[in-house]
């Protein structure tokens, strides 16, 4: 993404859609200098496969939908600053895999003069059945289980290493009492320690 402005970044547009849902086909185009007016003029094109560039959208001041497959599934998505010029295509088809151009021209309302600025954006389509898993997903998900079995495997050691230092306390106490009970009774009384008087 590209940096025009403050408040302006230029952003690709998504180029898988799933069939019977809504794709909006994303158009930035930043103006240069945003304290200069501009009127600005945006034409929406599409190509099927091995065809032409057919008018499908426009927007000159109003919004204008063209006699074409997308009659009545087209929807304006642009901001009030002109900045995004993207439009929505309703109910996609698979029919609607396809290039989509977006075109704009803006006009610099200058006092001299007023210069034309033209750019240009393509989308390549592709509209599929039912909704892939996304990549990211899929490695998340597995580093996930990674995780959760690591974290299984390092529970268990702790307890087995517990349990071994508990049992290994409890043998030297029982080994302490066994000592303690096996020295003779009359050795027991000269343990005692001495009382000065």
């Amino acid at each position: 993404a590209g940096f025009c402005s403050a408040v302006c970044v230029e952003v690709p547009s998504e180029t898988e859609a799933v069939q019977g849902t809504h794709m909006k086909l994303l158009c930035i185009s930043c103006m240069k200098r945003e304290e200069v007016t501009a009127s600005t003029v945006v034409e929406w094109f599409y190509r099927p496969e091995g065809g032409k560039d057919e008018p499908i959208y426009e927007y000159r001041k109003t919004n204008h939908e063209f006699p074409s497959r997308f009659s009545g599934r087209l929807q304006w998505n642009g901001s009030k600053d002109m900045q995004d010029v993207s439009i929505t295509v309703l109910n996609v088809t698979l029919n609607d895999s396809g290039i989509y151009t977006c075109n704009i021209t803006r006009e610099f309302e200058f006092e001299i003069h007023r210069p034309l600025f033209t750019s240009s954006r393509l989308i390549h389509l592709t509209v599929v059945e039912e909704a892939g898993e996304d990549f990211t997903s899929v490695i998340s998900e597995i580093m996930m289980y990674i995780l959760l079995v690591f974290l299984t495997l390092w529970l268990l050691i702790e307890m087995v290493y517990c349990y071994r230092k508990v049992s290994k306390a409890e043998e030297a106490a029982q080994e302490n009492a066994t000592d303690y009970l096996a020295i003779p009774s009359e050795n027991k009384e000269n343990c005692a320690v001495p009382v000065e008087e």
